[in-house]
C-alpha cells in the first residue's frame, strides 16, 4: 500500500529548520517534530540558499528573499498587461449580447486563462458553459427565422407589403403573430414599405464579425461549374418542433450539391455538414466564392476556416437584403411551395427527411425544368454544354 504522504505548510518548514540551528542535530529535531530527517536536512539546504523565500507556498515560485519585492511587482505587472490586453481586445464585444462576448471568449480561449476572461469582461462560468452546449435559446432560434421570414417575404414582394400583409402571409405559412409584432421586427429590421415612403434596409450585425464583402453583388449568372456557390438556412416546422435546412447551391446549373436538415443551429450541425457534402459531390475550383448572409454560422472562425482550407474566397450580402441572396431564397421559397405547404398534416422527423430528399435529389435535381437554364432541366442544361465544350475542342 502507498503510504500518506504529509503535507507542510511554509510557516512549519521554516520553524523546523530554525528550531534545528537551535538544537544538538537534526535527528534530534526531526524526532521532536516528528518528521523525517532526511527531509528536514532537505530543508535546511534550501533555506541555506534561498533564506526568507525558501518556502513560498503551492503553486509560487521560489526566489531569493532579496528578489522577492521585485518578483511580486513583475507578477503583478504582468497580471495587469494581461487584463489590459483582454480588456482592449473584448471592450467592444461587452454590450453587443452574451452571444457576441461568449463566442469571443470561446476563440481566445486558449491565448487566456478563461477565468481572467470572466474576470475582465464581467462575464459568468455558468453563462459560457451554458453557451458552448446550447448557443441559441428556443425564443431567440424562433426571433431569428422569423426576422428572416420577415426580410424574405419583404423583398420578394418587391418592397411593397406592408406590416399589415406581411402578417396575414405569415399567418397563412403557420405562424401565430400579430399585426404589432410584425410591425416591431420590421423596425427592427429598418423595413419600411415603399407605399409610405422610399426606405434603404440598413441593419447591424450584433454577433461578432468574421464579416466578408459583398463579393458577389448579385451576378448571379456564372460561367463556369464552381465558380460560385451560394448557401442559406430555412426553418421548416415538423411535429412539436422546428427543424432547419441547410443548402448550397452552385449557381453555374442551380444545382444543389450539398444539403443537411438539422435539429440545432450551430455551425457543426448546418453550414459544416452542408459545406462537407457539397465539396464530396462537386469539386472545388481555385478561387471559389462562397455567397451567404451574414448568419452567424457563416461569419465565425470555424466556418471561416474551412472556406479558407479549400481556397475559397467568401462573400456575404448587405444586412437585410435578400436580394442578394435571391437564388438561394426563391429556392426555398419553391420548396416550401411545391413540397412542404402541400402536406395535409405536419410530418415526423423521418418523413420529412424522405419529402425533402425525394424533392432535391429526385425532383429538383433531376426533372425539374428551370427558366434560368432557359427551360431544360439541370441534367438537359449540363449535357448540352458539355457537348458545345467538346465542339469547340
Amino acid at each position: 500500500m502507498n503510504k500518506n504522504i504529509r503535507h507542510y505548510n511554509p510557516i512549519f518548514k521554516e520553524n523546523a529548520v530554525l528550531l534545528s540551528y537551535i538544537r544538538n542535530t537534526i535527528r534530534e529535531t526531526a524526532e521532536e517534530l516528528h518528521i523525517d530527517a532526511k527531509q528536514l536536512s532537505k530543508w535546511r539546504k534550501i533555506y541555506e540558499k534561498f533564506g526568507k523565500g525558501s518556502f513560498p507556498g503551492l503553486g509560487n515560485k521560489r526566489v531569493y528573499y532579496e528578489n522577492k519585492k521585485i518578483y511580486e511587482l513583475e507578477k503583478e505587472l504582468s497580471e495587469s498587461e494581461l487584463r489590459l490586453e483582454i480588456l482592449e481586445k473584448g471592450l467592444k464585444y461587452m454590450h453587443q449580447g452574451k452571444h457576441v462576448l461568449c463566442n469571443f471568449i470561446h476563440q481566445n480561449r486558449d491565448k487566456y486563462p478563461l477565468y481572467k476572461m470572466y474576470e475582465v469582461l464581467g462575464a459568468s462560468h455558468s453563462t459560457y458553459n451554458l453557451w458552448t452546449k446550447q448557443p441559441f435559446s428556443k425564443t431567440e432560434t424562433r426571433v431569428y427565422f422569423l426576422k428572416k421570414e420577415i426580410s424574405s417575404i419583404f423583398f420578394q414582394f418587391e418592397q411593397y407589403k406592408g406590416a399589415i400583409l406581411i402578417t396575414r402571409e405569415l399567418q397563412s405559412r403557420g405562424f401565430q403573430i400579430s399585426k404589432g409584432q410584425v410591425s416591431f421586427w420590421m423596425k427592427e429590421l429598418g423595413l419600411r414599405s415603399k407605399v409610405k415612403k422610399k426606405f434603404i434596409a440598413t441593419t447591424n450585425s450584433k454577433h461578432n464579425s468574421c464579416i466578408a464583402p459583398n463579393i458577389l453583388n448579385r451576378h448571379f449568372k456564372v460561367d463556369k461549374p464552381s465558380k460560385v456557390w451560394v448557401s442559406d438556412i430555412t426553418y421548416i416546422r415538423i411535429d412539436r418542433r422546428f427543424s432547419y435546412l441547410t443548402v448550397v447551391m452552385d449557381l453555374y446549373d442551380r444545382k444543389v450539391i450539398g444539403w443537411h436538415l438539422s435539429f440545432g443551429l450551430s455551425t457543426k450541425v448546418t453550414t459544416l455538414p452542408a459545406f462537407e457534402k457539397a465539396i464530396v459531390n462537386r469539386s472545388v475550383s481555385e478561387g471559389l466564392i462562397f455567397h451567404s448572409d451574414k448568419g452567424i454560422q457563416y461569419a465565425n472562425k470555424l466556418f471561416t476556416d474551412k472556406l479558407i482550407e479549400h481556397n475559397c474566397k467568401p462573400s456575404m450580402s448587405r444586412t437585410g437584403d435578400s436580394y442578394d441572396n435571391a437564388v438561394v431564397e426563391s429556392f426555398f421559397n419553391t420548396l416550401k411551395r411545391e413540397a412542404i405547404y402541400k402536406q395535409t398534416k405536419l410530418l415526423t422527423t423521418r418523413e420529412m427527411k424522405i419529402v425533402i430528399f425525394d424533392y432535391i435529389e429526385n425532383w429538383y435535381n433531376k426533372k425539374r425544368i428551370h427558366s434560368s437554364l432557359n427551360y431544360k432541366t439541370i441534367e438537359e442544361f449540363n449535357n448540352v454544354n458539355y457537348e458545345k465544350e467538346e465542339n469547340t475542342l
